[in-house]
């Protein structure tokens, strides 16, 4: 095989229930699914090349992978994108004229019943540095995760005991 000669990419995502899954991704990809079975169901997309299956298991369902996409090719097709989730009702995340993984870009963010993070974005060009947005604690979409807050750990020990009179309603 040549090189970068596949034809389509081949994703699999695991999902708690698949009714509620095919219920949103008919409305995202405005299709219906190819193939859908009682734990299982299927896209094939012509543009861009992909299939996506959906394989009901909600033991192995894990939001934290990171995210998946679509860049379109002009802003138009954004724009006509975004309104089509407006009128599908669908919650939506905007991010226009943002610098994320080191592009400028015009996006929205969608999630999927079991919080898969769709970015559907226009791209305008390479840019030397992200928004200092996506490395603060309310960053819940690009590249970047939300920062985790780290808690400071006590002993026991470290209490003090006089503290908290007992009676006084404060423990």
């Amino acid at each position: 095989m040549k090189k970068g000669s596949f034809p389509k990419m081949h994703v699999s995502l695991y999902v708690s229930d698949i009714e509620d899954t095919v219920e949103f991704y008919d409305v995202f990809f405005g299709q219906k699914a190819d193939k859908v079975k009682k734990d299982y169901a299927k896209y094939i997309l012509d543009k861009p090349a992909l299939i996506i299956s959906f394989v009901q298991n909600a033991e192995r369902v894990n939001e934290h992978f990171g995210h998946l996409g679509f860049q379109v090719e002009t802003q138009e097709q954004l724009e006509k994108s975004l309104n089509y989730a407006r009128k599908n009702n669908m919650e939506i995340l905007e991010e226009m004229g943002t610098n994320c993984c080191y592009a400028s870009q015009d996006k929205y963010w969608i999630k999927d019943p079991d919080g898969v993070q769709w970015e559907v974005y226009y791209f305008h060009e390479d840019v030397t540095f992200n928004d200092p947005h996506y490395s603060s604690e309310e960053a819940s979409a690009c590249c970047a995760p939300p920062a985790v807050e780290q808690k400071k750990k006590i002993k026991l020990s470290d209490i003090n005991n006089a503290s908290c009179e007992p009676n006084s309603g404060c423990c």
